[in-house]
């Protein structure tokens, strides 16, 4: 390829860098609001081509995009990439010597990157940012923005530096992409970030050419067998293990029946971990067996399979990991081989990275106590500093530790020819109670842990469409079943379609009955009190003492449908699972309520559209798609065929709006970015507003620069166009 050019138009851009013709469904809304100077928040499913949101933006303007990446070997290949396509690209990481990292710093300024990807933690570096006040960034990109949110399965405190680096650096335009992200944590992401009026983009989570199943075992025996039946079918997958020793259990299992396999987790040396991981990506192997350490940056197109050994912590690392399956568009199979007593090792997880306050006062002091008088050091193992706090989970002393950190009470660092770590205290004349820790917030973080566990349990016990029960989580309430998870496949050959008038007052019935027994949490959400056994059974009115001891016979809805057999009843309910008006919830034991669906549907609020299972005649199927794969699911197209309108690039005008802004740089002593930045002069340069109200949705132009600096540029905008 000849040397860089920046291509202002980005359909012939995409295709001169990209090879590609045309945009996915998704990533045209993302890429005009871009270039139209917009903040954005884009939550797209695994595979969905959220790194093109911003590649592809960064080559069509001016300046700089700082990409935040939590991982090395994801920069190092995203990196590697770019620059095969002729993209000048790098990494700024601590894999890099100092020397290094000042050299980049300095080609960075000079202008002859387009893209360079750090990792957050940089940002806590005061010379580090002070670096890049004297770059412009055109845009800073930050993926896995689900990091930023406690509520996200995969908090990382330093995330929460990015905002305040942001103002310093005059707030440039953001764009945050993460694949998991709840309604919940996009609001905290946002909270955290300094947007302007963002546009929230989500792409829809539902993935059609995956099949989701869950297949209930009791022993490892049985789990072998059925991972047995998963790998001969599939061939090319990974399979997920919650503990290190699982995955060489499993991998041990699957090399003895010949399966070309890799395994990886943490407690692998680096080479070791790197070593595997190629080889899975290259394909020069067919099964990867892996912890959740195998996860962000993992891109192999052929995954036919993705099974979890265990049941995860969270439905959001759930579906991310599920989500690496089938990212050519081809059918592929998702597994949970599911067993409730596999649910301790999560309890155990959360245990560890959940100590507790008191825990973590009595560790620093046991510190103090016991840390070289001159130099505050301590050099002791986890497994020593476990042993010593009488902890059996050491997990909660690297807990514990992290959190102290994170206070400024101690720091952690490497023993050179030792493999442990030491620990310093930092403020030795600190004791406990100066150290800023907020105990309400532990407690605020293990009860959401625990609410993920229980999630994720319900998702397990579910009985309806797998795919609409997690799309559901993620807020989309009016998604219909996928017509191919095991639950659907036992409804095949029956039709969904409107209900008469009398099959209708039989489902608001049953509505109104679970309603009543159950109660709506503080946000609004329904959620269950009992199990389904026992909401039959008050349905129809039963005498047994079970029911009798209970509050149940008090709701004006017992014996409501005493004239429905038990069989029947459990029949309707699955129906309306299927349909998206029930959902389970609870960990210990699964808890039947409505959904907001179901809501509306028992309020008269939107027609009951289900299969009605008691009376089934004609063979049909569970949907109609309105496309159809040559493999028998339904599916979207790769590639949105519609051309977007991304506006004209007035090349002329942009240079007449640097010019001015050069100007006005000069007359208050500011650095022309400081005045507006590249990205909100290309917006400009775009879109052409000529009044206030249509500037104002660009980003970069808020109400004290407009006030002191806009009238000039809409001046000069109207001037060129002749308005």
């Amino acid at each position: 390829m000849n040397e860089f050019r920046v291509l202002r138009d980005p359909l012939l851009a995409l295709e001169t860098y990209f090879g590609f013709s045309g945009l996915r469904e998704g990533q045209d809304q993302v890429v005009q609001a871009v270039l139209e100077g917009k903040d954005a928040l884009v939550v797209m499913p695994t595979g969905g081509g959220k790194s093109l949101c911003y590649q592809l933006p960064a080559i069509c303007r001016e300046g700089v995009t700082l990409v935040v990446s939590p991982l090395i070997a994801l920069m190092k290949d995203q990196v590697d990439a770019l620059e095969q396509k002729g993209i000048p690209a790098t990494m700024i990481n601590s894999s890099l010597s100092m020397q290094e990292q000042r050299e980049r710093l300095h080609k960075m300024r000079e202008g002859l990157y387009k893209l360079v990807y750090v990792a957050p933690e940089r940002f806590g570096q005061p010379g580090f940012r002070r670096a890049l006040a004297e770059v412009e960034i055109d845009l800073v990109a930050i993926d896995e923005a689900h990091c930023l949110s406690q509520w996200g399965h995969d908090f990382r405190p330093d995330y929460l530096k990015l905002g305040y680096a942001m103002n310093e650096l005059g707030n440039p335009q953001l764009l945050a992409l993460t694949a998991t992200a709840t309604p919940k944590v996009r609001e905290d992401i946002l909270s955290h970030l300094p947007m302007h009026d963002p546009e929230v983009i989500v792409r829809g989570f539902a993935r059609e050419n995956l099949h989701f199943h869950i297949t209930p075992c009791d022993t490892n025996k049985e789990k072998f067998k059925k991972l047995h039946e998963i790998v001969r079918t599939g061939k090319t997958g990974i399979v997920y293990c919650t503990t290190r020793k699982k995955v060489e259990l499993v991998y041990e299992e699957l090399c003895n029946l010949g399966i070309n396999a890799i395994a990886y987790h943490a407690g692998m040396d680096d080479n070791a971990r790197e070593e595997a991981q190629n080889k899975f990506i290259s394909k020069e192997a067919d099964v990867a067996v892996a912890t959740n350490a195998f996860g962000m940056g993992i891109d192999r197109d052929d995954v036919r399979f993705v099974a979890h050994f265990e049941i995860p912590g969270s439905v959001e690392a759930y579906y991310q990991e599920a989500g690496r399956a089938g990212r050519d568009g081809d059918d592929a199979s998702c597994d949970l081989l599911f067993n409730h007593a596999d649910l301790r090792t999560q309890e155990f997880f959360i245990e560890g990275a959940n100590p507790g306050f008191v825990f973590i006062v009595d560790l620093y002091e046991m510190l103090r106590k016991f840390c070289d008088a001159q130099t505050h050091e301590l050099l002791w193992s986890m497994e020593e500093i476990a042993t010593k706090m009488q902890c059996k989970n050491e997990m909660s002393v690297g807990s514990a530790l992290a959190a102290l950190a994170r206070a400024g009470a101690i720091e952690r660092f490497d023993v050179p020819g030792q493999r442990i770590r030491g620990t310093r205290i930092l403020h030795p004349e600190w004791g406990a109670q100066h150290i800023n820790i907020d105990a309400q917030a532990i407690i605020e973080k293990e009860n959401r842990d625990r609410d993920k566990l229980k999630a994720m349990t319900s998702y397990a016990y579910s009985d309806g469409c797998r795919q609409q029960w997690i799309l559901q989580y993620f807020g989309e309430g009016d998604s219909e079943p996928c017509g191919h998870c095991d639950q659907c496949a036992g409804m095949d050959g029956y039709t969904a379609e409107e209900l008469g008038p009398q099959e209708t007052e039989i489902v608001r019935k049953a509505l109104s009955g679970i309603a009543r027994a159950s109660y709506r949490n503080r946000d609004g959400q329904w959620e269950g009190r009992w199990g389904k056994v026992k909401i039959i059974q008050m349905l129809k009115g039963a005498k047994t003492q079970d029911i009798l001891k209970t509050s149940l016979p008090r709701l004006s809805t017992y014996g409501i449908l005493s004239d429905m057999t038990e069989d029947a009843l459990k029949q309707l309910f699955q129906s309306l699972k299927l349909a998206g008006y029930l959902r389970t919830c609870g960990a210990e034991r699964p808890m039947l309520t409505i959904s907001k669906r179901g809501h509306d549907a028992m309020m008269g609020r939107e027609p009951v559209r289900m299969i009605w299972p008691l009376a089934r005649k004609t063979p049909a199927r569970v949907l109609a798609p309105s496309v159809t794969s040559t493999r028998g699911g339904p599916t979207r197209p790769r590639f949105n065929n519609a051309r977007p309108d991304f506006g004209v690039f007035d090349e002329e005008l942009f240079g007449k709006l640097k010019d001015l802004r050069r100007e006005l740089a000069e007359e208050y002593h500011l650095r022309p970015y400081m005045v507006f930045h590249n990205s909100t002069l290309e917006a400009l340069a775009r879109l052409k507003p000529t009044t206030r109200e249509g500037a104002m949705n660009i980003h970069g132009i808020g109400a004290g620069k407009a006030d002191k600096y806009l009238d000039d540029f809409l001046e000069l905008i109207a001037e060129h166009e002749g308005v």
